[in-house]
């Protein structure tokens, strides 16, 4: 929807960093309605909250508390995450969800609830036969719950996405490049372009060039959106916008944490950063601007294939070729830690058997096994509540892919770096940044819960978020 404006109807300086927001939604409000009738809504409206203001919500996967607080001791030069310091809020870390991937987090970071209640639980959605071809959760029909984007486009304000996760298909974005891959090959930018906003990426690639591939996660990937969602916001000046960047959590996969290569990718982000501040600014003066992250990083060195212990217990069945035929019950990996399923969740007999297993794995050291939770300390968690048993693993241990009857229960790990542990491990901590007229400067908000983000953006926003479990944090208190 075009954004309305009225030139000569701006207010000063200081009374547009008050009231931006509500006066955009007051002249969409009031194009429909007769003089009178738009005049005494813009008088009652303009009485709102003075908090109310446009909102650009950066989220940088993987990034680390401290590889911003830390940056000079690390040799990070990350300049315009470091302003954020300086001239807003920020956590000293963020308790993520059950489980520490991305998916969820993001998901818990617009609406502000637990993965039980909002839908995403993992990354990968359930698929013990192997059928789905590793489909991820990318539709926004699986969030229960209201998100920023509809709580925003309720209130008549305009909203748009750069490849944030699960957003194919979320009918609150008015222009949208929503996230998804599949083969890897040339027909997935048809796929993109098919599911994004119509004629949205056409415009964009107009005077922009090719739009990156879904499946692009390297940092030349994310300086593409970074330079698309500068023109949306140029082209379009957006009241809720929000965007993905990829790469660090994809290099500290490859590399690990805090390492030469991961450093070189976020200085590159930052840059990144920089303009798409730089850009919404000069679309708003009055905007709050965040920088989130979903989870931390840690290394690892070995992964827990839990499918051979699976197989070689009877609880999977497998064909000639490896095809999984049956099951009685299935991990479902997240990263750093383990779901498992049952196919008969009222058979206490499958889930003695099933506790006995994890409970001999967990007793040899060699598997690294820190802790198993129940059904009801999951539910208590707020994590997946299709899971009967969750397993956290070790220092320096990942959970392995599916690979069939060959591979070892444990082994070397493919990547040098993981998430997904449980949420209390402080190595998964992840990051909250915000500032803009009215936040208090070099305010340390300490530890907060990843929950209160999404109603702390709705306040800013001046709009209401049902099913957020947590209360907005307080931003203009004084520095700690």
């Amino acid at each position: 929807m075009p954004r309305c404006t009225i030139a000569a109807a701006r207010p000063l300086p200081t009374e547009a960093a008050a009231s931006g927001t509500i006066r955009r939604r007051v002249l969409r409000a009031v194009g429909t309605l007769a003089p009178l009738a738009g005049a005494l809504l813009l008088t009652s409206t303009l009485a709102a909250p003075a908090s109310a203001r446009p909102v650009l919500m950066i989220s940088i996967d993987g990034l680390r508390p401290a590889d911003i607080s830390e940056a000079p001791q690390r040799g990070l030069a990350v300049p315009n995450l470091r302003r954020f310091l300086a001239e807003g809020a920020h956590a000293e870390g963020v308790v993520g969800v059950l489980p520490t991937v991305t998916y969820p987090s993001h998901t818990t970071l617009i609406t502000g609830a637990a993965p039980a209640r909002h839908g995403v639980v993992n990354n990968w959605t359930f698929d013990p036969t192997q059928s789905n071809y590793d489909g991820w959760y990318w539709y926004a029909s699986d969030i229960r719950l209201p998100t920023l984007w509809d709580a925003a486009h309720a209130a008549h304000l305009s909203t748009a996405n750069v490849h944030w996760p699960v957003s194919v298909g979320a009918t609150a974005i008015d222009w949208n490049l929503p996230q998804i891959w599949r083969s890897g090959l040339a027909d997935d930018a048809k796929l993109v372009a098919a599911l994004s906003t119509p004629g949205l990426l056409p415009a964009l690639e107009a005077s922009e060039g090719p739009y990156a591939a879904g499946i692009d996660d390297g940092v030349a990937g994310d300086e593409t959106r970074g330079r698309f969602a500068v023109r949306l916001i140029t082209l379009h000046h957006p009241d809720f916008i929000t965007v993905y960047l990829t790469a660090l959590d994809t290099t500290q996969h490859h590399a690990g944490p805090d390492t030469p290569e991961a450093h070189a990718v976020l200085e590159r982000i930052d840059a990144v950063v920089g303009k798409l501040v730089d850009a919404e600014m000069a679309a708003h003066p009055d905007a709050a601007i965040a920088v989130v992250s979903d989870h931390g990083f840690a290394p690892v060195t070995q992964e827990l294939n839990l499918f051979r212990a699976f197989i070689d217990a009877g609880l999977m069945r497998l064909d000639a070729k490896g095809k999984v035929t049956g099951w009685d019950a299935v991990p479902w990996n997240s990263g750093g830690s383990i779901a498992v399923a049952l196919a008969r969740r009222d058979d206490a007999g499958l889930r003695d058997k099933v506790a006995a297993l994890l409970a001999k794995l967990k007793a040899d050291p060699a598997n690294r096994i820190a802790e198993i939770m129940t059904r009801a300390e999951i539910q208590h968690d707020g994590g997946n509540p299709e899971a009967d048993f969750y397993l956290n693993l070790g220092q320096g241990m990942m959970a392995a892919n599916y690979a069939g009857a060959s591979a070892p229960l444990v082994g070397p790990s493919h990547y040098k770096g993981m998430h997904g542990y449980f949420p209390a491990d402080p190595r998964m901590r992840s990051t909250f940044l915000v500032k803009g007229t009215g936040i208090a400067p070099n305010h340390d908000l300490g530890l907060v819960d990843m929950r209160s983000i999404a109603p702390t953006l709705a306040k800013l926003l001046g709009v209401t978020l049902p099913g957020a479990e947590m209360s907005a944090i307080p931003l203009t208190g004084g520095s700690r």
